[in-house]
């Protein structure tokens, strides 16, 4: 293990107490828990939104608390749910009277933890909470069936998740509202990734699994989660072409849909390599008749220091359209 730290137990206090020294402008804590990350920009009678999850994933999750997207974040040790209390505490602070919405990862961990702080928020404060899911990526879906457990892991598309919901918040729409737009954007975005290297998690010092240097696997999860096939290393152009298939045919994105595109670097792979993805992704899109409308490309939900990248396609009407566009000025994410 090869990392610029100092010990491994240290590791998380030390990279928040980072954070907010840097970003002490945008965002604080609530009470003396490093943990509870909430934006120091407040609007009273705005419906709060809260993620959490856990860390080795900047900019996920924290990265994304500021104007314009999220009030709030818990959060955990490497790739650990963080703890309910502490999910609870974000909540009471970043409460403004409107309620609060809980946009989080589908992770059984994440789940249990925030089901339980918003029972808590319930009983002990009598705040409104209110919960979306979000689950997209390709590569783990379950069923199709009416009614059947969404079986897909929350990775990098949740960032569009956050960013219509939280540009919804600012319009000061009503939870109900809120939780609406959240839910439109989550059913509208898929996701897949390949990894080509594995982590390694301080605590551990080892890798978290194995895989051949001259070797891929397509639809790995950010956390090493098995994917759909490993095989040798593509070009480039053949890697997006496998990935950009199933991602189409999932909703399916068709002629005539404008998308927002996200090509997310998942921590050791170059701008430089991504954009040449992105140049294959348009080239594919525009095929099909799919307009590309927005596009972000750069590092949002990353896995430590695993090479690889993921795609992800937000289906756009007007509503989402003008929610994407808003302004949001976080530690991690501006937009002007």
């Amino acid at each position: 293990m090869k990392k610029i730290i100092n010990k491994p137990e240290a590791f998380i206090g030390e990279m928040l107490e980072g954070i907010y020294l840097a970003h002490g402008d945008l965002v604080t804590h609530a009470g003396d828990d490093l943990h509870c990350l909430v934006s120091k920009h407040k609007k009273q009678g705005k419906v709060g939104i809260a993620t959490g999850g856990g860390s080795g994933h900047l900019p996920l999750f924290l990265g994304y608390v500021g104007e314009g997207m999220l009030d709030g974040c818990s959060i955990g040790d490497v790739f650990q749910s963080p703890s309910a209390e502490q999910m609870f505490e974000v909540t009471k602070e970043i409460d403004s009277g409107a309620g609060v919405l809980y946009i989080y990862g589908n992770y059984n961990g994440d789940i249990f933890n925030f089901d339980m702080a918003a029972e808590m928020a319930d009983f002990e404060e009598d705040i409104k909470v209110e919960s979306v899911v979000a689950g997209e990526d390709v590569a783990s879906a379950g069923p199709a069936a009416p009614g059947a457990k969404n079986t897909r892991r929350g990775v990098a598309g949740i960032f569009f998740v956050y960013k219509c919901a939280g540009a919804a918040a600012d319009e000061m729409m009503p939870l109900a509202e809120v939780k609406r737009i959240a839910e439109k954007a989550s059913a509208n975005v898929r996701t897949m990734g390949v990894a080509l290297t594995p982590c390694i998690v301080p605590r551990v010092g080892k890798p978290s699994f194995e895989i051949a240097d001259d070797e891929m696997e397509i639809g790995m999860g950010i956390h090493g989660e098995p994917g759909i096939r490993r095989g040798k290393l593509l070009p480039a152009d053949e890697i997006v072409a496998e990935m950009m298939e199933p991602i189409i045919a999932d909703i399916p994105y068709v002629s005539g849909d404008e998308v927002a595109v996200l090509i997310n670097g998942l921590g050791s792979t170059p701008l430089e390599e991504q954009y040449v993805v992105y140049r294959k992704v348009d080239e594919i899109l525009k095929a099909k008749g799919i307009k590309p409308y927005k596009v972000y490309v750069g590092e949002y939900a990353t896995s430590l220091e695993m090479a690889g990248m993921s795609i992800s396609l937000l289906k756009l009407d007007d509503e989402l359209k003008k929610l994407v566009d808003k302004p949001a000025n976080t530690p991690f994410f501006k937009q002007i």
